[in-house]
């Protein structure tokens, strides 16, 4: 299954969307990767790119909700948080010879939850930022 930005998704701002566009690219890369039998070669640097990504999306997210002070910024912090140190376990248990079958279900599993908290959290995010 392919990630989209579709309307049920889009929050609106052009700096979130943005970036989950960037978020879509990537995972979608991998799976195409992964179709052609080269998942393992790509998971590598995705995972380094959802690392980075993680920090820096999620930074922009909480300056925007601080900015403009967000009323769901502790939860969607606290989220954010949970997300990054879940991220970075799921990585480090990818052994150095390359992913298993289980290890690309636990990261794929993982690109879920965020999705769904981008279906919810972050259009009601992007709802409250366009008033």
């Amino acid at each position: 299954m392919k990630y989209e930005l579709t309307k049920e998704l889009e929050t609106g701002n052009s700096i979130i969307d943005g970036e989950h566009r960037e978020l879509f690219r990537a995972v979608n890369n991998l799976m195409d990767a992964c179709g052609k039998g080269q998942g393992r070669a790509a998971l590598d640097p995705t995972i380094k790119f959802l690392l980075d990504y993680v920090d820096k999306h999620f930074a922009h997210e909480e300056q925007l909700q601080a900015k403009s002070n967000y009323p769901g910024i502790t939860a969607h912090k606290q989220f954010h948080a949970a997300y990054k140190t879940k991220l970075r376990e799921i990585a480090n248990k990818i052994p150095a010879a390359g992913p298993s079958i289980a290890d690309l279900g636990a990261l794929n599993g993982h690109i879920a939850v965020l999705v769904n908290h981008i279906k919810s959290e972050d259009k009601r995010l992007g709802a409250f930022l366009n008033k």
